[in-house]
C-alpha cells in the first residue's frame, strides 16, 4: 500500500512538473490559421473620394516584442527608448491609392520598416501627416499628394507619452510634441533610495479606484517627469519654432481663429493615487506665440473627487473653445457642490469667457443633471447633452446661444437602444471646425444612426429631424439582409455619402452613394474575406425568454455542413458579458445584426465552431433592477442563473445543443460571471474565465456599474464574489490571466487566489498565466497557447462527455 501511495505521489509530481514545463503549444491548424490571418486594411478616405490612405497590419507581434523593457508609472506603460506607449499596436505599412486604381501611388521619401500610426488629412485634404515608430524614436512625416513626396517634419524625436501628439492648423502648419532630451538621459535608479515612499491621509475622504501602474516612489516621480516633459514645436514649410519648452503639457487646443492656445499643464506634487490624467493641473490661455495671457483655473488632483458615479469635484471642468466664434472659452461648474445627494433645480452651469479672458464668466445655460457635452452649430443653435450614470439617463436640449433659451428635445435611458436617434451630421465652418449641419432656416438637422437598433436587429439609418415638431423622416436605411451604415456625409446639401457595407460572408467595404440624384453606387474598396476556414459556417440571431419573461438574444454559430434536425445535438460554448439595466424593457431589446461580418480577434469564441461546437456568442446576460427602489445587483446571482438556464433550454429545444455538454466562458466581467455560475449552479460541464476579478473586496469603492462601496454594502460584495464560494466550485474551471494586467480591478492576484482556493478545497481547475500580457492579449505565441488551452479544456471536459 505504501509503494502504491509513493507511486501515485510520484505520478502526481510528474504531472505537476509537466504542466509547468510543456512549453508553448498551438491549437489545431484551422484555429491557428484563423488567429494569424491578417485583418482587412483600415482606410482614411478624402472627402472628394479621390484619395484613400490604406493602412495594413499583421495579426500579432511576438511575445519577445511585447516583452521588451517598459516603464510603468502614473498609469502609463512607456517604451523607455522612444518616448511612446510601450503597447501601441501600429500599422505595418501605409499607402496612398487613387480611386479606381489597384496599385498604390509611388511616394518618394516614405520611411521603411517600423510601424505607422495617426494618419490625418489637412483641412484642404491636399496633404496628410503620419507617425513612424522605430526602436529609438517616433518621427512625424508629411506627404504632399500633388508632389507625391514624403517629408520628415521633426528634428527632435516626438513625445507621444501623454497623447495629443500632433495637429494640423488651418494655415497648413503642424504643431507637435517633441522630447527635449534623448532617452539616454533618463534618471537612473540609485541603489540608495532618495527616501522612503510615504503617503499620508489627513482626515479628508479620498476614495480611489484600484488603478494600476501608479507612482509609488520618489524615483517614479523623476521618471514620469522626464518622460512626460515636452517641447511644443510649430512647423510650416520646413521652418520650425518652439512655442513651449520643457513643459508637462498634456493638451493644447487652438482657438478657432488660431489666435490663442488653451493649454493644460500638469502641476506638482504628483499623485500616488490616480493616473496622470487625474493629476493637479493648470488651465491657461496663451498667445499663438506661446506667451501667457491668463491663468483660467488651477485644478486639484482627482484623488479628492467624492465617490459615486455622478459626484464630481466642486471645481470648474470641461474646458473647451466655442467652435462657431473666433475665441470664446466654454466650461462648466457644478451648482450642487458636486454632490448628487444635494437637492437643487440645476446641477451644472455652462459658462463662457470671452477674450481677454480676465473678466467674469457669463452663464450660457444650466442643466438639470450632469453636463455631458455640447455641439456647436451657429449663433442661434447648439445642442446640449446631459445625463446621470447612476440612473442610466440622458437628455438632449436645443440651445440658442444668443438669447440663451433652451428647449428639451429628448429624454431617454442610455440603455434604450431603440430610442437612440443617432448623432448630428456636421459640416466644417469657416474656422475648419465641425459644427452641426442645419437646413430650412435652422429648423432641421440630419441624424446619422450607425447602430439603428430595432426588433429586426440593427438597421442603421440617416434621417432628417425637425427641431420644432420633433418628427423624424428617414432618408436612407440599411436594407435587410446586410449591415450598412453611413461612414461619412460628404455633402449634406446633395446628400452625397459614403457607406460601409458588410454581410455575414463579406467583410466591410466602402461605397459612394448620392441619395438625391440616385446615381449608381460606386465601390471604393473591394476587400475579400481573410477567413476561408469559416466558409459554410452559419450564423443567426436567436431570441428566447427567461423564466421571468425578460426577452434575451444571442448570436448562434453552427459548424459548416451541420444540418439541424438531421445531425445530433452538439456540445455548446456559451460566451457572454453581463450588463446592468434599470429597465426590463431595455434589457429585452435586440442588439447587433446577424448580417454583420464576423471579424476574428484573439478574444472571440467563434474559433470553436471549427471544432464541432455550437457557439452562442454575445449571449445576453442582463441584470435588471427588480423595482424602482432596487439596484440591478441586488439579485445578481439569481438573474445569472435565469439567463443561463434560458440559453441552454433554447439551444436544446432547437435541437442544436446538447444540454448535458455545455461550457460557459467570458473575459473580464464575463469571467466574473463564469466563476459565479460555476459556484452557484450545476448547469455546465466546464468554464473558461479570462482576466477576471473574483474577490470584490479588492475593488471596495465600486466596480462595473455598482457605485455602492464595500462599507455601504458588505453583504453584496461578499455574495457577488465567487471567491467566497470557492469551496462550491466543483465544475472544472480554466483560469487564464495576463501577468501584466493593466485594467483597474482585475489584478492577476484574482486568478491566483481563486485557483489556490479551488485547489485547496479539492476542486478541478487549471491556471495559465500569460507572460507580458495586459488586459487584452497581443503576443502571437501567447494567443495560440491560450487557444490550445481552451480547446484542450473543452475537448476534455465537454466534447468527450457523450450522453
Amino acid at each position: 500500500m505504501k509503494k502504491l501511495w509513493v507511486l501515485c505521489a510520484s505520478w502526481a509530481m510528474i504531472q505537476t512538473v509537466n504542466a509547468q514545463t510543456t512549453g508553448y503549444q498551438k491549437p489545431p491548424k484551422v484555429m491557428e490559421e484563423l488567429a494569424m490571418a491578417n485583418p482587412t486594411p483600415d482606410v482614411r478616405i478624402s472627402s472628394n473620394t479621390k484619395w484613400m490612405i490604406q493602412l495594413t497590419r499583421t495579426s500579432y507581434p511576438t511575445v519577445e516584442e511585447i516583452g521588451q523593457p517598459e516603464i510603468r508609472v502614473a498609469g502609463l506603460r512607456i517604451n523607455p527608448n522612444n518616448f511612446s506607449p510601450s503597447r501601441s499596436a501600429g500599422y505595418t505599412s501605409i499607402a496612398l491609392f487613387e480611386r479606381g486604381k489597384n496599385q498604390p501611388v509611388s511616394i518618394s521619401g516614405l520611411p521603411q520598416g517600423g510601424k505607422f500610426g495617426g494618419p490625418a488629412w489637412n483641412n484642404a485634404e491636399t496633404k496628410f501627416a503620419f507617425l513612424h515608430y522605430t526602436n529609438t524614436a517616433v518621427n512625424l512625416y508629411m506627404v504632399d499628394v500633388a508632389s507625391k513626396k514624403a517629408t520628415k517634419v521633426n528634428t527632435l524625436p516626438l513625445n507621444t507619452i501623454t497623447g495629443s501628439t500632433f495637429q494640423w492648423l488651418q494655415t497648413d502648419a503642424i504643431v507637435y510634441k517633441a522630447a527635449p532630451l534623448p532617452a539616454s538621459k533618463a534618471p537612473v535608479r540609485s541603489v540608495m533610495p532618495f527616501s522612503p515612499a510615504i503617503q499620508e491621509s489627513k482626515g479628508k475622504a479620498a476614495p480611489s479606484v484600484t488603478y494600476q501602474d501608479l507612482i509609488k516612489t520618489p524615483y517614479d516621480e523623476q521618471l514620469f517627469e522626464f518622460y512626460a516633459t515636452c517641447n511644443i514645436i510649430h512647423w510650416q514649410n520646413g521652418v520650425s519654432k518652439t512655442l513651449f519648452s520643457n513643459q508637462l503639457i498634456t493638451t493644447l487646443q487652438p482657438s478657432p481663429n488660431e489666435e490663442f492656445w488653451l493649454v493644460r499643464t500638469i502641476q506638482k506634487p504628483f499623485s500616488y493615487l490616480v493616473p496622470f490624467s487625474g493629476f493637479a493641473s493648470q488651465i491657461a490661455v496663451h498667445t499663438q506665440a506661446g506667451n501667457l495671457v491668463q491663468i483660467i483655473a488651477k485644478l486639484p488632483s482627482l484623488e479628492t473627487r467624492p465617490s459615486g458615479y455622478d459626484n464630481v469635484q466642486n471645481v470648474p471642468s470641461n474646458f473647451d473653445w466655442r467652435d462657431d466664434v473666433d475665441a470664446t472659452l466654454v466650461y462648466t461648474h457644478p451648482l450642487d457642490s458636486g454632490l448628487i445627494k444635494n437637492k437643487v433645480p440645476y446641477r451644472d452651469a455652462v459658462l463662457t469667457l470671452q477674450k481677454p479672458f480676465n473678466g467674469q464668466p457669463d452663464t450660457l445655460c444650466k442643466v438639470q443633471t450632469r453636463f455631458r457635452g455640447l455641439q456647436w452649430g451657429n449663433a442661434t443653435l447648439a445642442l446640449v447633452y446631459e445625463g446621470l450614470t447612476s440612473k442610466q439617463t440622458s437628455g438632449l436640449s436645443l440651445l440658442n446661444p444668443t438669447d440663451k433659451t433652451i428647449q428639451k428635445l429628448v429624454d431617454r435611458n442610455t440603455t434604450d437602444a431603440y430610442g437612440f436617434m443617432g448623432n448630428p451630421v456636421t459640416t466644417k465652418n469657416k474656422y475648419g471646425r465641425n459644427t452641426v449641419y442645419t437646413t430650412n432656416n435652422n429648423t432641421q438637422i440630419l441624424l446619422n444612426n450607425t447602430q439603428g437598433s430595432s426588433p429586426k436587429g440593427d438597421l442603421p439609418f440617416l434621417a432628417s429631424y425637425n427641431l420644432a415638431d420633433k418628427k423624424m423622416d428617414i432618408l436612407w436605411r440599411c436594407a435587410e439582409g446586410s449591415f450598412e451604415f453611413v461612414a461619412d456625409v460628404l455633402d449634406a446639401d446633395k446628400l452625397q455619402i459614403i457607406t460601409r457595407r458588410e454581410t455575414a460572408t463579406q467583410p466591410a467595404n466602402y461605397i459612394l452613394k448620392n441619395l438625391k440624384l440616385r446615381m449608381a453606387d460606386v465601390d471604393i474598396t473591394n476587400f475579400t474575406t481573410p477567413y476561408k476556414a469559416l466558409e459554410g459556417v452559419t450564423k443567426q440571431k436567436i431570441t428566447y425568454k427567461r423564466a421571468d419573461g425578460v426577452d434575451l438574444s444571442g448570436d448562434l454559430y453552427l459548424p459548416a455542413g451541420y444540418t439541424v434536425g438531421k445531425d445530433a445535438p452538439l456540445p455548446v460554448v456559451v460566451w457572454a458579458y453581463p450588463r446592468e439595466y434599470n429597465s426590463a424593457a431595455d434589457a429585452a431589446q435586440i442588439r447587433g445584426s446577424q448580417h454583420q461580418f464576423t471579424n476574428i480577434s484573439w478574444a472571440t469564441p467563434v474559433y470553436f465552431v471549427t471544432q464541432g461546437f455550437a457557439v452562442l456568442d454575445n449571449a445576453e446576460m442582463p441584470i435588471v433592477a427588480a423595482a424602482a427602489d432596487k439596484k440591478p445587483n441586488d439579485n445578481f446571482v439569481e438573474q445569472l442563473k435565469l439567463n443561463a438556464e434560458a440559453a441552454i433550454q433554447k439551444l436544446s429545444s432547437m435541437g442544436v445543443g446538447d444540454s448535458t455538454r455545455v461550457a460557459v466562458g467570458g473575459h473580464s466581467y464575463g469571467a466574473f460571471m463564469t466563476a459565479n455560475l460555476l459556484a452557484h449552479t450545476k448547469l455546465f460541464k466546464a468554464g473558461i474565465a479570462r482576466s477576471g476579478a473574483y474577490n470584490r473586496t479588492l475593488t471596495p469603492f465600486g466596480f462595473q456599474n455598482e457605485e455602492r462601496t464595500y462599507w455601504q454594502a458588505p453583504k453584496l460584495y461578499y455574495e457577488m464574489s465567487p471567491f467566497s464560494y470557492a469551496d462550491k466550485i466543483k465544475t472544472p474551471l480554466l483560469l487564464i490571466h495576463g501577468d501584466s494586467d493593466d485594467n483597474p480591478g482585475t489584478y492577476p492576484i484574482n486568478s491566483e487566489r481563486l485557483f489556490n482556493a479551488i485547489k485547496g478545497n479539492g476542486g478541478t481547475a487549471r491556471y495559465v498565466s500569460l507572460p507580458y500580457e495586459a488586459h487584452s492579449y497581443r503576443g502571437k505565441e501567447n494567443i495560440l497557447h491560450m487557444l490550445y488551452e481552451m480547446n484542450q479544456w473543452l475537448q476534455t471536459h465537454v466534447a468527450g462527455l457523450k450522453k
